[in-house]
């Protein structure tokens, strides 16, 4: 064995030391380097299948079938069955009924961590049936519902993002589990807490959203209204309205007692509040008293406010009952969702992808359409945006608005939402200018390009360890200062009858107009 000298044994350690770290940094580099490669080549197997031609064409006749059933929130059966038949034939297992709900689903592939959830929506609007791409107002069935909302793009584009990302995921060898939750009745606001309140999100790691509009952004921090969703009903007593009125008590009374109480609340609540109802029921005849009588509620306010609100409105119904001589027979709950509370790293790298895959580009037939539509609506003549937009901020001041049960997961797991085009800019939501726009080449290239980024999101997510640890972490501090609670009060179950009525009356005409014209 030989024997180096004190100099030489130094020379020999710093060697040794920087040979070490040499090592350490190539293996380093090697690791970086083939995680770089995985990710672009599992990116670009997403997003080449994304934008095959023929792929495009698939999920847009998907859309335009969805969009053709315009099934109303808790009967999307044609449309949940398309949905869950899509995913089924690429491989998916697909858990159906999910949270006591039939048209609600959760379809999973893949094993193991990170687990990423896609969500999507698929339900209509009473009253907004259109013909697809007229300019005008011109309903296809008078009084029947339709796609005001865009929600037959959004489903449509969760898939075709799943089974992109898993084909990816299968073609590189990749680890991870991506899963579509399949959402129904969004647009009355009753899947999301059921399906919190069940667990099922429990282990899922971040949940990319997704919302059809005329632009491509995302967003973060908290937007929108909380809401307690309803309905007052109320018991009187029957009697002969002209011969003995005074032996009735009127449940109508009753509910119109309480919407004048409300309307003087009004004065006194703050700001941030929205509140609108509806009769649902009101007697069956003038000459009789009405013996039942029923007003459904949206009571909208910010997280803090909601519950105090509540309380306010409910003490307005109990006054009137006690007014008129009647009972407040129930006021029962369908549903409460909180504020979204949208990630700020997630909604960072949605951007990121947002830049790298940028707008479709739009025909000049598409863009005659969306200008004459924006002319009928008294709108800019713009035609299709053509620009993505910058990441948007939270806002400074609360200004109440609009509420999705979306809201419910972003307060369980990180979230935020992709918003993507293909709606004509100046459509008015809830409208037959959303319905008209929502079908056709243009609302293709747009849930496309929704995909693409979700899609994008997803392998950053699963092949981004730091990345993704980074996001949860985040989530995890701001959920000590956002602990969540449910608003469903104890018991409260999802109303499964709701719009049953309304698709009975309509279903059938609907189903021969898209028999004829298949």
């Amino acid at each position: 064995m030989k024997i180096y000298s004190g100099r030489q044994g130094a020379i020999l350690f710093i060697f040794c030391i920087i040979l070490f770290t040499y090592q350490v940094s190539a293996q380093k580099r090697n690791e970086e380097t083939s995680g770089k490669a995985d990710l672009y080549k599992a990116k670009k197997n997403a997003l080449e299948y994304l934008g095959d031609s023929l792929i495009i064409r698939k999920y847009g006749n998907i859309s335009d079938a969805i969009w053709n059933f315009a099934e109303l929130g808790m009967q999307e059966f044609k449309s949940s069955a398309i949905l869950i038949k899509t995913l089924e034939e690429e491989g998916f297992h697909v858990d159906k009924g999910v949270a006591g709900m039939p048209t609600c689903f959760v379809a999973t592939w893949g094993s193991g961590k990170p687990v990423i959830g896609i969500l999507g929506e698929f339900d209509a609007l009473p009253g907004l049936s259109q013909k697809g791409l007229s300019p005008v107002q011109n309903p296809i069935v008078e009084g029947a519902p339709g796609h005001g909302c865009g929600h037959n793009m959004m489903g449509t584009a969760g898939i075709a993002a799943v089974i992109a990302v898993k084909k990816s995921l299968e073609a590189c060898n990749l680890p991870g589990t991506i899963k579509f939750f399949g959402s129904p009745a969004e647009e009355i606001l009753i899947s999301r807490p059921y399906m919190v309140r069940e667990g099922i999100f429990n282990d899922v790691d971040a949940v990319i959203d997704n919302h059809a509009s005329s632009e491509l952004s995302t967003s973060y921090g908290v937007n929108g209204s909380a809401v307690m969703s309803v309905v007052f009903s109320f018991k009187g007593k029957t009697a002969h309205a002209a011969d003995t009125p005074w032996r009735g008590r009127s449940a109508l009374d009753g509910v119109e007692i309480m919407n004048v109480a409300t309307n003087y609340l009004r004065e006194h609540l703050f700001y941030t509040y929205r509140m609108h109802y509806v009769v649902t029921e009101g007697g069956d005849a003038p000459n009789v008293v009405p013996e039942k009588a029923s007003v459904w509620y949206y009571i909208r306010n910010t997280d803090d406010r909601l519950g105090e609100m509540y309380n306010r409105v409910l003490n307005c119904a109990k006054g009137a009952a006690l007014a008129t001589g009647t009972s407040l027979d129930s006021a029962t709950v369908l549903t409460a969702v909180h504020q979204r509370h949208s990630n700020k790293g997630l909604a960072e790298i949605i951007q990121k992808n947002i830049e790298l895959i940028g707008m479709p580009e739009w025909s000049e037939k598409e863009q005659l359409f969306a200008r004459t539509l924006q002319k009928e609506l008294g709108e800019k003549e713009t035609g299709y945006a053509s620009v993505i937009q910058p990441l948007l901020k939270p806002q400074e001041t609360e200004v109440g608005g609009s509420s999705s049960d979306v809201g419910e997961v972003t307060m369980v797991v990180p979230t935020a939402t992709v918003l993507f085009p293909g709606g004509v800019p100046g459509e008015i939501g809830h409208h037959w200018s959303t319905t008209a726009s929502g079908y056709g080449s243009a609302a293709w290239k747009g849930l496309n390009t929704g995909a693409r980024v979700i899609a994008a999101t997803a392998i950053d997510l699963l092949t981004k360890p730091k990345l993704l640890s980074d996001i949860k972490e985040e989530f995890k501090q701001y959920s000590k200062e956002h602990p969540y609670k449910s608003f469903l009060p104890e018991g409260a179950k999802p109303p499964l009858g709701m719009n049953r009525e309304i698709m009975d009356k309509y279903r059938d005409a609907m189903s021969r107009l898209e028999h004829d014209t298949k």
